[in-house]
């Protein structure tokens, strides 16, 4: 270890005791920031947790997963968030990044799982999709006669001769989002190995095939709304041609507004997302920061309420605004992390 390595590690580790002896004093809220798409599930378990316990309601921040992370992992102390939610797991390089910066346990708490939907106006039709056929309509680069090239398309139709004659025009948001993370992943890289020419990349220069596939058009097809989901329906209500990116809950939600694609024979249902048959759906979770349990009150309570069956249970509280449970052994396997305060292992 260098001497300057050496030195950030001791100036972490003295932030960190001197936190513990004095943030009682500086703050006594729980601090939480993080995905859009986990806002709405940790707000109602704030509101629950304040109403029924002797703790203030933790302040709930939406920030999107990858600026919450980055703010979670800005260091120890009353300055910094207790718990950032997450619409994807954390990556190995922001693990580091909270590392470098004190934060050498981090208590991982999977809460259940989320849809994403390609979603339009109720007024009108619902579409059909493949994921080859979003990958087609939203990627920067697509092939035509053997090349890749600019994205020419304009319309759905053209994209697939099935599909409406209406111009392509999608929100979504942005490289900040876990829902933008986990849609590329999911949807436009699962549409892009379709190509045959552009899976063969993937053995021969990875780099590439994933810029490929994890690259979304800048030419004003794709456009990007922000962390607000709520302003994306309000805006596919005002516009039934367009269509949006969001999470099921939001469907859930805004049911009376909105309806979601179909994509490759299967809508987003609580139960085929619940039973893995959805093609486009990921994991949930949030991160707790292990120095400020203890210092910061109300912790630990806070996630036995999040982890409890009242809340995430098939019948739970969070079920009824759109969140898919975890299977029995997976909530086992949370639980007894969460009371063990088990510290995460990539």
């Amino acid at each position: 270890m260098s001497f300057r390595t050496s030195t950030l590690a001791l100036a972490a580790t003295v932030a960190a005791a001197s936190f513990a002896t004095t943030a009682a004093h500086a703050r006594d809220q729980i601090n939480i920031v993080g995905s859009s798409t986990v806002f709405p599930f940790a707000t109602a378990v704030a509101e629950r947790f304040g109403k029924n316990t002797d703790f203030k309601t933790p302040v709930v921040e939406s920030t999107g997963s990858g600026g919450g992370l980055k703010l979670f992992c800005a260091g120890v102390g009353a300055n910094t968030p207790d718990i950032t939610n997450a619409s994807r797991r954390i990556k190995a390089s922001e693990v580091e990044l909270c590392g470098k910066n004190g934060i050498n346990e981090i208590v991982e708490v999977k809460v259940g799982y989320d849809g994403i939907v390609l979603a339009n106006s109720r007024a009108s039709d619902v579409m059909k999709l493949s994921r080859k056929d979003i990958f087609t309509a939203l990627a920067k680069d697509v092939p035509v006669d053997g090349k890749l090239v600019p994205n020419p398309y304009t319309t759905w139709k053209q994209v697939n001769a099935s599909l409406p004659d209406i111009k392509i025009e999608v929100l979504g948001p942005p490289p900040t989002s876990g829902t933008r993370d986990a849609f590329v992943e999911l949807a436009m890289e699962g549409g892009c190995k379709k190509y045959d020419m552009i899976a063969a990349m993937k053995k021969s220069d990875s780099k590439g095939y994933k810029a490929v596939c994890h690259s979304i058009r800048e030419d004003g097809a794709f456009v990007e709304a922000g962390e607000n989901d709520n302003l994306i329906v309000q805006k596919l209500d005002a516009n039934p041609s367009a269509f949006g990116i969001f999470g099921y809950s939001f469907l859930e939600q805004n049911s009376d507004k909105v309806q979601g694609s179909e994509i490759e024979g299967n809508l987003p249902t609580f139960e085929l997302i619940a039973e893995g048959d959805y093609p486009v759906s990921r994991s949930l979770y949030f991160y707790v920061k292990k120095a400020h349990i203890g210092v910061i009150p109300g912790i630990e309570e806070y996630l036995a309420e999040f982890t409890s069956e009242d809340a995430v249970g098939e019948d739970g509280y969070l079920a009824d605004k759109g969140l898919i449970p975890l299977t029995e052994d997976e909530a086992e396997e949370v639980n007894s992390a969460v009371a063990n305060l088990t510290p995460l292992s990539m």
